[in-house]
């Protein structure tokens, strides 16, 4: 028995939230996407950092690169795009088979790009063309900026995933970016089979500053509250998902073979040592999803999880708690808006590490 192959069967994805050399040559990737069902890879600058510091196999190309004299930002490109080549290569029978619906790859734009539209088309471009794999995804920060850019992105034919999305409001803007792309790529004879969009909300984090809030308030009835914010705002989202990409405003584009632009859940190791270490994933598991899990949690999913068709059970349980966090002066959007700052600043801190560190 293994409850991620039974969660697959059940129609939900599982990527892996790591990517580094060691995974790639000593076949542990490979393992993973034969044995467990891994179907995807999402990368960010933290996780290149990591890789990069703590692994033999980037000494002797960084060497050659450094003394080509080389852009740091280039040196990093021309390090990690063959690690993102090659798990996109690995995944490539994923992609076939599942007609380029899984197995894809993402590689992140420098976050300090965050909030500027044309910066972030250009580099997505760069990146895309370099790369040259059909199954990589461009990763964007859904800022307004980063929106804007993710419009235009899909109206030229480049596959997107959407990450920094901490909130409802977030879901609901990027499902806009996304469809007025697929219509300008569509209004230009371009085929919209072969473009994949995923929309990247994060998890722990939202329960994080959630909990703090509710600590501050410091009722029994706000600290009963604490710890399912975020699982609660999953499954609204699913809700969202549903009405938007099975409802009528998506029909026409369904049926000239557009693709639902699928919710992927993110930040998904939980970070309360008090809660369970699958508080994101045994309650989410639905068709049409994705959870990209870092090695601990999928390990740990493996080990004891659970895999039922949890993500449309207690929906209304979810509607009452963002209502009971209302009355409780919890503005969940003004947090999302206030955790998506925080990670782009987050973000830029891990990128200009990486450079220190490649420089």
């Amino acid at each position: 028995m293994n409850p991620l192959l039974d969660a697959k069967a059940l129609g939900q994805s599982f990527w892996l939230d790591n990517l580094s050399r060691t995974l790639l040559q000593e076949g542990a990737l490979k393992k993973l996407i034969e044995q467990d069902g891994v179907s995807g890879v999402t990368s960010n600058p933290s996780i290149f950092h990591k890789a990069i510091s703590s692994g033999a196999y980037y000494q002797p190309d960084l060497l050659k690169l450094k003394s080509r004299r080389l852009g740091v930002e280039q040196i990093y490109e021309q390090l990690v795009i063959p690690d993102i080549q090659a798990a996109c290569d690995l995944l490539q029978p994923v992609y076939a088979a599942t007609k380029a619906d899984d197995g894809y790859v993402s590689l992140e734009v420098a976050p300090h790009l965050a909030h500027e539209e044309q910066a972030t088309i250009d580099a997505a471009m760069r990146l895309h063309a370099q790369v040259d794999r059909r199954n990589l995804l461009i990763k964007v920060p859904a800022t307004p900026a980063g929106a804007r850019a993710v419009e235009k992105l899909i109206g030229a034919g480049i596959s997107v995933n959407i990450t920094l999305m901490f909130s409802l409001h977030h879901v609901m803007e990027i499902a806009q970016a996304y469809t007025h792309g697929l219509r300008h790529w569509i209004a230009n004879g371009g085929d919209p089979r072969p473009i994949k969009s995923v929309a990247s909300l994060f998890l722990s984090r939202v329960d994080t500053l959630i909990d703090k809030q509710l600590e501050k308030i410091a009722t029994p009835e706000a600290l009963a509250l604490r710890g399912h914010a975020a699982v609660a705002m999953a499954k609204l989202a699913y809700q969202r998902y549903k009405d938007i990409f099975h409802g009528s405003s998506f029909e026409d584009l369904r049926k000239q073979g557009a693709r639902p632009q699928y919710l992927l859940w993110a930040s998904t190791g939980a970070k309360n040592p008090n809660y369970s270490d699958l508080l994101y994933v045994e309650p989410l598991i639905g068709r049409e999803t994705i959870n990209t899990l870092p090695d601990a949690t999928l390990a740990a999913f493996r080990d004891h999880g659970r895999a039922a068709l949890t993500l449309e059970q207690d929906v209304k349980q979810a509607q009452d708690h963002i209502l009971a966090l209302e009355k409780c002066g919890i503005d969940m959007r003004a947090a999302g808006e206030s955790l998506q700052d925080e990670g782009v600043k987050l973000f830029a801190e891990s990128y200009a590490k990486l450079m220190n560190l490649l420089s």
